[in-house]
């Protein structure tokens, strides 16, 4: 999560996602980067690489732009439409946003061909923004006024699998997640921006740090990557996180059983310790069964971004 001051790029590869684009694009709702992604492991076919991630066997890895693509990707299916990977990047924020001051943008995530961007301020901000596009390319804005000791961190967004609740997560050492009624997909949110409040809490039976981006596996079950490198948390620096809900969640506190599930990948060719790398989102595709985790190598090699690719051991 580095603070950096984003510009406004969109750009989309293959032509086949053309129709995709003529949607969001011709709209102007929709920031970040877009390729095709019909296929489970696709990108990465053939690409398996050694893993400690227990119950996840590696399937494939690619590279994409760090700064067009690195803060995090979604999975998007639009209805009636092909589905893509969509991505957020330091370069990710339309202009008009970050000259409100949302500097910073998150790992996204993507329901019934919604996308959800998390953004924050700086360091004296007093409040968070997640922006939604609709499929139709519309983007509106929901600003949700911090309440008293959160954090202004706004490091992803995840929303559950019935689409009502968005889950998003503060930074450093915490030992909660914030829910939300996930905006436009919850009855109880205005349709066209608004503010956002706090509906719930999920309380974690352990702290947890520098989590960069979670996503759903089930409605009970979420996969969390994080960035911590000092292993004094978990025996591993820059472990793939588990958190086990008591109950799916229903816009009331509901507490979380967190495991490590062990570290993910530090594969590059320039070498470094676990610090030098930057663990970023992550996406589990409930349809294709891939789970998908990027990783910023260190220094030299820090233009090109890991994005790494599991199945489920059977």
């Amino acid at each position: 999560m580095r603070l950096v001051a984003k510009g406004l790029r969109a750009v989309w590869r293959g032509t086949s996602v053309g129709a995709v684009c003529v949607a969001l694009c011709a709209g102007g709702g929709l920031a970040g980067t877009a390729h095709a992604a019909e296929t489970a492991g696709a990108e990465g076919a053939g690409a398996a690489f050694p893993s400690a991630v227990a119950g996840w066997k590696p399937v494939g890895k690619y590279e994409i732009d760090a700064q067009s693509q690195a803060q995090g990707l979604a999975g998007v299916r639009p209805h009636g439409g092909k589905p893509y990977t969509y991505y957020a990047g330091n370069t990710s924020i339309p202009a008009d946003v970050r000259a409100r001051g949302w500097g910073h943008i998150g790992d996204p995530d993507s329901s019934r061909g919604y996308v959800f961007d998390a953004y924050q301020g700086g360091g004296d901000a007093t409040a968070k923004m997640f922006r939604v596009t609709t499929p139709a390319g519309d983007a509106y804005e929901y600003v949700h006024p911090l309440a008293a000791g959160e954090a202004m961190n706004n490091s992803f967004a995840a929303v559950s699998p019935d689409s009502r609740w968005l889950v998003s997560g503060e930074w450093d050492t915490m030992n909660r997640l914030l829910v939300f009624p996930t905006p436009m997909l919850n009855g109880a949110t205005p349709q066209t921006g608004g503010t956002l409040p706090l509906a719930a809490t999920i309380e974690l039976d352990r702290p947890v740090k520098d989590i960069q981006g979670c996503t759903f596996l089930d409605a009970k079950r979420l996969v969390c990557a994080s960035d911590d490198s000092d292993a004094k948390l978990f025996p591993v620096a820059k472990p793939l996180l588990q958190i086990e809900l008591k109950k799916a969640l229903n816009g009331k506190t509901v507490t979380g059983h967190v495991t490590s599930l062990g570290a993910l990948p530090l594969l590059s060719a320039c070498p470094g310790a676990p610090a030098d790398f930057e663990t970023e989102g992550d996406d589990y595709d409930r349809r294709t069964g891939v789970l998908r985790v990027e990783m910023i190598p260190p220094r030299d090699c820090a233009a090109r971004a890991t994005v790494y690719e599991f199945e489920r051991k059977r």
